[in-house]
């Protein structure tokens, strides 16, 4: 089961964080039974994405995911509240809210880099990190613009949900070969509105949190990140094998994982071979 509990974020942000597996026996906040996980989503993505990794997790740790500002069901606050500073104490007020620290944190491509610059800054907060498919190097202006014109492409409103699976699975430039765990993710993003079907997220919204991260290279916090830390990447994903095996020399305690066959979502596209990459690191973490 899921259920949903509050997070003040920065700046009083409303933020929605869903804890998978039974709810605590007694108490409004005990300490975890079980050692916590925080899994944060990528840009454009929302807590449930995660939650097949997290009722896997839940067996063994308290895994709670969260709706990261202007994402899922949390508020949506102005551009000039998407900060990185603003992402990275959202992570922050939560695991200290929820009482998770020192906790395993588990990120997906923005949210990647969120868990490890909040790594670096607190490590009493944090026992371990998971680092999916996000790179340590500057995207760049280019990058950005693509990503406008990709926005600018999509042809909405979708009538149906079958129609955003399609296009985002199948009919989208970005798209090299059909992909249907790409078009199930694009659906758990979209609401149904009175003239179609459209994301729950602003897409200016998007490319300003972007904005605040693509430019820059983020190498020098990773290497202040001195918790274990696992870099997973899909063979066909955005993080190329080089700079991921640079990323784990500069990483003080990295480790390095791969998965075949999966793309930049990994874990949606290779659930099975995701959750056995990571396994062997979560054991090795686990609290004494």
């Amino acid at each position: 089961m899921a259920r949903r509990i509050e997070v003040t974020g920065a700046g009083g942000v409303r933020l929605a964080a869903w804890e998978f597996g039974d709810p605590p026996k007694s108490g409004p906040d005990p300490a975890p039974a079980a050692p916590g996980v925080l899994l944060l989503h990528g840009l454009m993505g929302r807590a449930a994405h995660w939650a097949p990794t997290a009722r896997w997790l839940s067996g063994r740790h308290r895994a709670v995911a969260l709706d990261q500002r202007g994402h899922g069901q949390s508020e949506k606050p102005p551009p000039a509240a998407l900060t990185r500073e603003a992402y990275v104490d959202d992570a922050e007020a939560a695991l200290e809210q929820l009482g998770l620290a020192p906790a395993v944190l588990i990120g997906h491509a923005m949210g990647a880099l969120t868990a490890w610059q909040l790594a670096a800054r607190r490590p009493d907060l944090v026992r371990a990190l998971i680092i999916c498919d996000m790179r340590a190097s500057a995207l760049g202006a280019a990058s950005q613009r693509e990503w406008a014109a990709w926005f600018r492409s999509w042809p909405l409103p979708f009538a149906t949900l079958a129609d955003v699976r399609k296009w985002f699975g199948e009919d989208d430039p970005w798209v090299e070969r059909p992909n249907p765990a790409r078009g199930a993710f694009y659906a758990e993003v979209m609401t149904e509105t009175p003239d179609g079907w459209r994301p729950v997220f602003d897409p200016e919204q998007m490319l300003r949190s972007r904005e605040t991260w693509v430019h820059d290279a983020h190498w020098e916090e990773l290497a202040q990140v001195r918790c274990p830390t696992l870099v997973v990447r899909g063979l066909d994903g955005e993080l190329g094998r080089a700079e991921a095996q640079e990323m784990v020399r500069v990483l003080p305690r990295g480790a390095y994982a791969e998965v075949a066959d999966a793309g930049h979502l990994v874990h949606h596209d290779q659930p099975e071979a995701w959750r056995a990459a990571i396994e062997p690191f979560l054991e090795g973490v686990r609290a004494p």
